[in-house]
């Protein structure tokens, strides 16, 4: 990228953007699902990969990863065959929740508005190419 461009605009530069760096980890759909699904209580592995069903287990155990690494999940493991663990949001998690609620809102009150709006615009992408 034009050197000009990241002094007069550093979040277009993914080196120095803190609001990249946070929102690559956060961006996905998982991590957001994770979180809200944390929400409630403490969860185990297979609890969570229950309430996800569409993700997969490689999947939810990296975003897990990701999640404690940022500090936003609490992972504690309690010896027994199998080892039992546990998930639980962490204070910074729960502020994210915050973040998250008018966002959903927002999402469950545009959700049928959007739908219009794609099937027009895949109408009229048909009706182009045809």
């Amino acid at each position: 990228m034009n050197e000009r461009i990241d002094e007069k605009h550093p979040f277009y530069n993914p080196d120095i953007c803190p609001v990249r760096d946070v929102m690559d980890h956060l961006g996905g759909k998982w991590p957001i699902l994770i979180v809200t699904g944390l929400e409630a209580r403490t969860l185990r592995f297979s609890e969570l990969k229950r309430n996800i069903p569409d993700v997969s287990q490689r999947m939810l155990t990296k975003t897990l990863r990701e999640l404690e690494r940022d500090g936003l999940v609490d992972r504690k493991v309690t010896p027994s065959v199998p080892p039992r663990v546990d998930y639980s949001l962490t204070k910074r998690g729960r502020s994210l929740l915050e973040t998250l609620r008018p966002i959903a809102e927002w999402a469950l009150d545009n959700r049928l508005d959007i739908a219009r709006s794609r099937a027009l615009f895949d109408e009229a992408a048909a009706n182009r190419s045809a």
